[in-house]
């Protein structure tokens, strides 16, 4: 899954930055520089608000290797919105939960992968499930229905 030069970390970062990363720039997003996060496996887009608090789009990987005793375990990663408010919910039970959309198993649902290319399908469904109703939740502008 990486190249001989690369971490896990650091080609995560990179195929995120791919996938995702214009189009949360294009809503005002960016990655924070911020290296020894990105080694522990977290990556975190911000926002300023208009009273300058951030809201965050958090990408938390954890990424296996094979091992003697791992061979074969799948790379996974979830994403955890933060709002200015303080308000934290994972990107999977905003959709599954509060806005009631089935279209993940459960709501507490963790994007698997072992290759590139099913990283890159992963990173593209929760991108778009970010930007659907996460970015818009973060900023207010769509709110669940009441239950």
């Amino acid at each position: 899954m990486k190249s001989t030069t690369q971490s896990p970390q650091e080609y995560f970062r990179v195929i995120l930055l791919t996938v995702v990363g214009q189009a949360y720039g294009a809503a005002g997003y960016g990655l924070e520089e911020r290296p020894i996060q990105w080694a522990g496996g977290q990556f975190r887009f911000s926002k300023s608000s208009k009273d300058g608090q951030n809201h965050n789009i958090d990408y938390q990987l954890l990424a296996y290797t094979d091992t003697e005793w791992s061979s074969g375990a799948a790379s996974r990663f979830r994403v955890n919105l933060i709002r200015a408010d303080g308000v934290r919910r994972t990107l999977s039970a905003l959709v599954v939960e509060d806005f009631g959309v089935s279209i993940l198993p459960t709501a507490d649902h963790w994007w698997t992968f072992r290759t590139t290319e099913e990283l890159g399908h992963a990173l593209a469904e929760a991108g778009h499930l970010a930007v659907g109703y996460g970015i818009p939740w973060l900023s207010g502008d769509l709110v669940p229905p009441l239950g």
